[in-house]
């Protein structure tokens, strides 16, 4: 067997994991690359493959990284089954079209503020060509991909249906990390560690970092709450409409009596889609997460759906708290929050997921000044702040654990999806610690198994 690495090496975008088995290609996720917007414009139009001469891919969750260039390899002529947890395969139908949708619109914002007439990477008839690829399947099903080839998907912990992928084949055990979940995470069940892996391909993304305990967390969040208030500001939080933003609306729910009354928006019509998803699979939901009635609602929430609805907002008087994405700053709603409400020193931008570089979210966090927003610049005065602790990924103990679970069979670790200091931390550990080759891959590298 042959494993190239097409993303997600030595960055934390575009996971794609080419596996071939006697000439049968498993694509493992095909997500869209993100940074550098001529960078990441080309290497999602130039996969590195043939997506002809993919014959199947496993999806590990609906994660835009993970899942949004899907469409550009049907465009591009795969035509194989594309296997995923029945609420994978419902949250990516919702989030390709979305894709589909924000990158039509925004081409013609740069070709009104630029003069440029970009091509969108792909359209809605290529999502629902796409989508119409999708098999459905339960967690811990073992599929037949081809012969003598079997794979099953457990839980990450992640996001809604978010898996491990085991793949069997020629005596040897993969196992694909994904994207690692937290054991206490609200909502979701812990990730399902399995045992056995002699080869692993693992995400990093907080391989060298510690999560700091969940009631610090609440305090800290409770805390700025407050003082944002006080000052009469809004908080606005870039958050991936997925996921985050769910446990987000389930953390502020469970601090009401905790922090003033403030009305909360979730100003993204993709975050309001994808809600009611949850909703419909409870079977992905930690036991007790219903106990107090709609997790994802109270009576100061409100979802957004229209650009009306959402333009008011910027002439909203008086303190609120703006829950828009994308998480990284790269497009939809959160940019005219940022526009609007980030000159203002009395509000605050708070990061609550990871900023990878060049992102438009990681130049605001650095302190960069002014920024560019539909290519203007825009100085930003407010507040900058950033909760590590929300993240919905595994730490470096998390990380630790899944490896330990395979310590007595692994031997070939993969290190992906982290920057190299994050991803070179962890690999070190894995060196010291396991008898398994421990390696970070470079895009485009090959190895054996």
């Amino acid at each position: 067997m042959k494993l190239t690495f097409h993303g997600a090496a030595r960055s934390v975008t575009g996971s794609r994991h080419l596996l071939d088995i006697r000439g049968q290609r498993v694509l493992f996720d095909c997500g869209l690359v993100q940074g550098r917007r001529e960078e990441a414009a080309k290497r999602n139009r130039h996969f590195g493959f043939d997506p002809k001469e993919v014959d199947a891919v496993l999806l590990s969750h609906a994660h835009i990284d993970h899942s949004g260039a899907l469409p550009a390899l049907v465009k591009g002529g795969f035509s194989g089954p594309i296997f995923a947890t029945s609420a994978t395969a419902d949250l990516a139908a919702v989030m390709l079209e979305d894709s589909a949708f924000i990158q039509q619109r925004d081409a013609e914002m740069v070709r009104k503020f630029e003069g440029r007439a970009p091509e969108p990477l792909y359209g809605i008839d290529d999502v629902r060509r796409t989508v119409a690829l999708f098999r459905p399947l339960p967690y811990a099903k073992e599929i037949e991909i081809f012969p003598s080839v079997k794979a099953d998907f457990h839980d990450a912990g992640h996001m809604l249906g978010s898996s491990l992928i085991r793949l069997r084949a020629e005596g040897r055990t993969l196992l694909f990390s994904g994207d690692l979940g937290r054991a206490s995470l609200p909502i979701l069940r812990s990730p399902e560690l399995l045992t056995g892996a002699d080869s692993l391909i693992c995400e990093s993304t907080y391989g060298n970092r510690t999560h700091p305990p969940e009631e610090d967390e609440a305090n800290e969040l409770e805390a700025l709450i407050k003082r944002v208030v006080e000052r009469r500001g809004k908080i606005i939080i870039p958050a991936f409409a997925v996921g985050r933003t769910q446990h987000l609306t389930y953390r502020l729910k469970r601090l009401r009596g905790r922090i003033p009354e403030v009305p909360v928006f979730v100003d993204s019509p993709l975050a309001a889609n994808v809600t009611d998803v949850y909703r419909r699979h409870p079977e992905c939901h930690e036991p007790g997460t219903w106990e107090n009635g709609d997790p994802f609602g109270f009576s100061l929430l409100r979802y957004t759906r229209s650009p009306e609805e959402s333009k008011k907002l910027n002439r909203l008087e008086g303190p609120a708290i703006i829950i828009a994405a994308s998480g990284m700053c790269e497009t939809g709603r959160i940019l005219h929050h940022l526009e609007n409400h980030g000159p203002f020193e009395r509000n605050c931008i708070l990061f609550v997921g990871y900023q990878a570089e060049y992102t438009l979210g990681r130049r605001i966090l650095d302190g960069q000044n002014p920024v560019r927003v539909y290519g203007r610049p825009v100085e930003i005065r407010a507040e900058i702040r950033k909760m590590d602790g929300l993240s919905a990924h595994a730490d470096r103990g998390g990380l630790e654990a899944l490896v330990n679970a395979h310590k007595k069979t692994l031997r070939d670790a993969f290190i992906v999806h982290g920057e190299p200091d994050a991803a070179e931390a962890f690999s070190g550990w894995i060196g010291g610690n396991t008898q398994a080759r421990a390696l970070v891959p470079g895009l485009g590298q090959e190895v054996s198994l």
